[in-house]
C-alpha cells in the first residue's frame, strides 16, 4: 500500500505539479524514508503528534536546515495529495510548520574571474570548445544547468538572439545572448558538434552532446568545469549555479530593473530575486571600505 501511494504521488508531482525530475526524486525519497520510520503504522491513520516526533528525530541527524525544510515540505505535499484524493477525512500534516532558514548571500564571481575561467578552457579540442560555449551561456544568460543541458535545436531563435528555456514547473521563458556568444554557438552547431559525434540535427535533437551522440548530462558539465578550474589553479569554489548568481549580480550592478532580472532568471517570486540586491549592496560596501580614505 505504501509503495502504491508513493507511485501515485510521483505521478501527481510530474503531471499536475510539473516538478523537475530531481525534485520528484527528492520528494519521493523523503516520503519513503518517513514511511519506513513509521514502520507498521498505517500512513492514513497518522496523528499530527507523529510528525512532531519525526521532525525531532531528523533534527538530531546532521542535516542542514535546508534539507530538513525540504523533508518537511515533502511530507506536507504527500499528505495534501492523500487528502485531495479523499483517502483521508482531514490532513494531519496541515499544522506542520517549516522552520525558518538562515538567509545566506549567494556566491558569485567578478567579471574578470569569469573571463579568466573561460580563457582557461582549451578550445582546440571539440569537447573543449563545447565546454567553453556551455559555460559562456551560463554566464551570459543566467540559465540553470538543467535548463541548459535540456536544450534542443528547436529552442534556438538565433536570428533574434533568443533561446527558449523551460524552467522549474515547465515554465517557459526567453533568455537573450549577445552577438559574440551567438557566433560562437553557430560555429559549434555548424562545425564542432559533428567532430564530437556526427548525428542528425532535427528540431528535437539535443543541442549539447557527448562522444556517443547522447545528451550531455549535468554531471558531465560539472566535471568539465571542475577540470578547467584545476587546470588554471582557480581557488574559489565554483559550481555551474555560481555563474547564474554572477549573471544576476552583474545585471543589477549595471542598473537592470529587478523585475527584468526576475523575468530573465525565471523566478516565480520577486523575493527570490531580491537576494541579489543584498549581494550588490555588500559588494559596494566592500569597495567603499577598501578605497575610501575615511572608511575605517
Amino acid at each position: 500500500m505504501k509503495q502504491e501511494f508513493i507511485e501515485d504521488f510521483k505521478i501527481h508531482l510530474k503531471s499536475e505539479k510539473n516538478f523537475s525530475l530531481h525534485t520528484i526524486r527528492a520528494y519521493c525519497a523523503d516520503v519513503y524514508t518517513f514511511l519506513l520510520w513509521i514502520g507498521e503504522l498505517n500512513p492514513l491513520e497518522i496523528e499530527p503528534e507523529k510528525f512532531s516526533e519525526y521532525i525531532h528525530f531528523i533534527s538530531q541527524i546532521n542535516y542542514t536546515k535546508t534539507t530538513i525544510a525540504r523533508k518537511i515540505a515533502s511530507i506536507r505535499a504527500f499528505y495534501k495529495f492523500l487528502y485531495q484524493e479523499e483517502l483521508m477525512e482531514y490532513n494531519p500534516a496541515d499544522s506542520i510548520s517549516i522552520p525558518k532558514q538562515n538567509k545566506t548571500l549567494p556566491h558569485f564571481l567578478y567579471e574578470d574571474e569569469v573571463e579568466n575561467i573561460l580563457r582557461g578552457i582549451k578550445i582546440e579540442t571539440p569537447a573543449g570548445y563545447r565546454n567553453r560555449i556551455i559555460l559562456e551561456l551560463l554566464w551570459v544568460t543566467g540559465m540553470r544547468i538543467s535548463e541548459l543541458s535540456s536544450l534542443n535545436y528547436e529552442n534556438l531563435n538565433l536570428e533574434q538572439n533568443e533561446i527558449r528555456v523551460f524552467g522549474k514547473g515547465a515554465k517557459e521563458r526567453i533568455v537573450l545572448i549577445p552577438n559574440k556568444t551567438k557566433e560562437a554557438l553557430i560555429n559549434y552547431i555548424e562545425n564542432v558538434s559533428d567532430l564530437i559525434c556526427k548525428t542528425t540535427k532535427s528540431s528535437s535533437s539535443p543541442l549539447f552532446i557527448n562522444y556517443n551522440g547522447y545528451r550531455l548530462q549535468n554531471q558531465s558539465i560539472r566535471k568539465a568545469l571542475k577540470a578547467c578550474l584545476a587546470d588554471i589553479h582557480f581557488t574559489k569554489h565554483v559550481t555551474p549555479h555560481v555563474f547564474r548568481h554572477s549573471f544576476a549580480t552583474k545585471m543589477l550592478e549595471n542598473g537592470a530593473d529587478l523585475r527584468i532580472v526576475q523575468e530573465l532568471l525565471g523566478h516565480s517570486s520577486i523575493k527570490n530575486t531580491q537576494i541579489y540586491t543584498h549581494v550588490s549592496i555588500q559588494r559596494l560596501k566592500d569597495v567603499y571600505q577598501t578605497v575610501h580614505p575615511h572608511a575605517n
